[in-house]
């Protein structure tokens, strides 16, 4: 599988083996039972993240992840996200600090 990712205009794919989807299902469970007790997203206190949300949480640490190269994470936070939103094609990651400004898209902008 394949997740466009977009950062400052910088297009780049991501590619997630399909083994990744199928073994990492019980770790998203966990980031799922961990979001369940509330996450704070940047200057708000969300007390039930909801889909959307919680692939925004995750596209922040996927952006963390690609800010430090950490190829394992970004894999599998892109993972998570084509887990939970299986139509999502593109993520445009926002540097402002603010996670809620997190793009999560289903339409194929032809940037690859």
């Amino acid at each position: 599988m394949k997740l466009k990712v977009v950062v400052e205009g910088h297009a780049q794919p991501i590619h997630i083996p399909d083994e990744l989807m199928k073994q990492a299902s019980e770790y998203f469970d966990m980031m799922d039972q961990d979001m369940d007790n509330g996450y704070q997203m940047s200057h708000n206190w969300i007390e039930n993240p909801d889909t959307f949300q919680r692939c925004q949480i995750a596209a922040d640490k996927m952006l963390t992840a690609l800010q430090t190269q950490n190829e394992s994470t970004y894999t599998l936070m892109a993972a998570y996200i084509l887990a939970r939103m299986p139509e999502t094609e593109l993520v445009s990651l926002s540097q402002s600090g603010d996670m809620s400004e997190h793009d999560i898209d289903h339409m194929d902008m032809g940037l690859f």
